[in-house]
């Protein structure tokens, strides 16, 4: 995942804060021009951190994702990991939760150190 910054972290905001929105009133929010919002939504769109929805197909009416909330809770380690995708996946232990979900140990409240009595 190769992210602009500022940019791409200003439409997340922006996203975050304001709800679903379009590139116009993005780059309103965002202080950037509107052919960057355009250019960098599909982007940011493949790497999971936002998501186009309706109610017509070629709104492009986007919304943030709960990978592009955690983008933005990481966002101060983006120039210090050397993966920031896996960061901000988070860690998966293989667990499955009650729906199929993979969950980590210690969603699932686990504790590694289970003693048999």
């Amino acid at each position: 995942m190769k992210l602009r910054q500022p940019t791409d972290f200003l439409i997340l905001e922006a996203l975050e804060e304001k709800g679903r929105n379009v590139a116009t009133n993005l780059a309103e929010h965002t202080g950037k021009s509107r052919k960057n919002i355009n250019t960098r939504l599909p982007v940011l769109e493949d790497y999971g951190l936002v998501r186009k929805i309706g109610p017509a197909e070629r709104s492009g009416l986007y919304e943030i994702t709960s990978t592009g909330k955690a983008a933005l809770v990481y966002r101060d380690q983006y120039d210090e990991v050397d993966d920031f995708d896996a960061l901000i996946e988070g860690p998966s232990a293989g667990g499955v939760d009650d729906n199929g979900d993979p969950q980590a140990s210690f969603v699932r409240g686990e504790d590694e150190s289970d003693d048999d009595e």
